[in-house]
């Protein structure tokens, strides 16, 4: 007999095509407005703590809200909390570049919904990832031994480079745990490298007490010789050198570790090298610049981020291994309801077993489409245009007098700060600066402290602060940097 006290059967609640045609077209739009009102926006957000919070209910919408209510909402709550990442005058940290195809890729995964853990949850998921780093690693003059193709190395995406050098300083542990049995690993890294290598090493059981950091000559590169003298110490004291970072653009200054002599050492100590190129690596799609990856030849793991600097929103973290083999064994878990006939024959790429997490979205789509959209040469003249406004800005640094270059240039990162009569005024007023002009909502800096140079290029004592200005987003013109340029200079007379 039916329950006539029951609660009625409703069906649960779906979006047909026709719905989701109808607000993905105006989802769509809404995007491509921002695109081209997002220069209109302070750069830097103005909200204080908790203000976006009070703008939302303390629970969940027990009826359905409309859509008009979500898009005007849009408005009211998410824009003013946004600093935006890709305003032409945002200049702080490094970019998060996002461009049309790119987008355009990430809608076409988010709306096909795969889970590309195995070569057979979706072929193509697997293949076009292989295949489009193949071309990039081309692009960016890595040796053959880093593609798929030599059937030895090749590449995959990761999320970020934190997770690139986490899941190589893992199959290092490793490695080193076989070849030095007993013995303590012990990782290796500039004064001037990343934090997350650090954070790797206390992640995987190395420890952040066994991170050396090597320090860095005027230039604030690794000194190969201090490496070399630090992995004859350790070893001498019964430890294990395992892992070695060379940085290919710091993210204080875009230092460049030699890689070629750095490697010679780890070649001798049998070290794994691992080339941090997160920012910076992408600029060798232009010749010029390859000169930052000389040696690579050396390297284990080469790790660069398209979704800095290359037009790829994020997260598109690019890892290429010289030989696959060390980190899959590291990675490689097989229960029951992951195998299938592909994978047991060892005839195809499990893209699972090349980093920590087991899922996987389709990210190679965003990077495929800008590869074919922009082709070699526009991505050449992209990165070409931003080094060219870099010289510039960096031209009109040294024609004031009341300004100093901090550290040399690279590529399109510009660090300076202002003079004053000793290191402590210096950073009052290099700190009062940069509130102005991040204050001002026109443009957004950030810093970092660097040591100083003397007159003959030399480093000079304890680190001072230090202003950064990093020209990448993909709607920068050279008007942007002028009119950064212009507010610098004039809020530097009020300070």
């Amino acid at each position: 007999m039916p329950d006539d006290h029951a609660a009625p059967r409703n069906n649960p609640p779906h979006m047909g095509p026709d719905e989701f045609r109808e607000l993905g077209h105006r989802m769509v739009d809404w995007i491509a407005d921002y695109m081209r009102r997002v220069e209109s926006f302070p750069v830097r957000s103005g909200a204080k703590p908790g203000d976006i919070a009070a703008m939302l209910p303390d629970h969940a919408p027990e009826s359905p809200d409309g859509w008009d209510a979500i898009f005007a909402d849009l408005e009211r709550i998410v824009l003013p909390g946004l600093t935006h990442w890709q305003h032409p005058r945002f200049f702080a940290y490094f970019p998060a570049n996002a461009s049309g195809p790119a987008i355009l890729g990430d809608l076409l995964a988010s709306g096909l919904g795969v889970q590309g853990m195995l070569w057979s949850t979706s072929p193509a998921c697997t293949e076009i990832e292989t295949v489009t780093l193949d071309w990039l690693a081309d692009l960016l003059g890595l040796p053959e031994i880093f593609t798929s193709r030599s059937g030895v190395g090749g590449g995959v995406i990761q999320g970020t480079a934190s997770e690139a050098v986490l899941a190589c300083m893992i199959a290092a542990r490793d490695r080193a745990a076989t070849t030095h049995a007993g013995r303590a690993p012990v990782v290796y890294t500039s004064d001037q490298a990343h934090s997350s290598v650090m954070k790797a090493a206390g992640l995987c059981g190395v420890g952040r007490d066994r991170v050396r950091l090597v320090p860095t000559d005027e230039r604030l590169a690794m000194r190969a010789g201090a490496l070399r003298d630090m992995i004859d110490a350790d070893r001498a004291a019964g430890l294990a050198p395992a892992f070695v970072c060379a940085t290919v653009g710091t993210t204080s200054s875009t230092a460049v570790d030699p890689v070629r002599a750095v490697g010679e050492v780890c070649r001798d100590a049998g070290c794994w090298l691992h080339i941090d190129a997160a920012f910076a690596g992408v600029a060798a799609v232009c010749p010029e610049h390859r000169w930052m990856l000389d040696g690579a030849e050396l390297a284990d793991s080469v790790n660069t981020n398209p979704h800095k600097w290359l037009l790829t929103n994020f997260d598109c973290s690019t890892l290429w291994l010289r030989d696959r083999r060390p980190l899959i064994e590291s990675m490689a878990i097989t229960p029951e309801y992951l195998r299938n006939q592909a994978s047991d024959a060892g005839a195809v790429i499990d893209y699972r077993d090349w980093h920590v997490p087991l899922g996987r979205r389709f990210r190679s789509l965003k990077l495929w489409f800008v590869l074919r959209h922009y082709g070699a040469e526009g991505l050449r003249a992209y990165i070409r245009e931003h080094v060219r406004l870099a010289e510039w800005f960096e031209a009109q640094v040294v024609a004031d007098d009341r300004f100093e270059l901090a550290a040399p240039r690279t590529t399109s990162l510009v660090c300076f700060r202002l003079r004053a009569a000793d290191a402590a005024q210096a950073d009052r007023r290099n700190r009062a600066l940069m509130d102005a002009v991040n204050d001002s909502g026109r443009l957004f800096l950030t810093h970092t402290t660097l040591p100083a140079l003397d007159a003959t290029g030399g480093l000079t004592g304890a680190p001072r602060l230090t202003l950064r200005l990093a020209i990448g987003s993909a709607s920068t013109r050279e008007q942007h940097v002028h009119e950064a340029w212009n507010a610098i200079s004039a809020a530097a007379e009020q300070v």
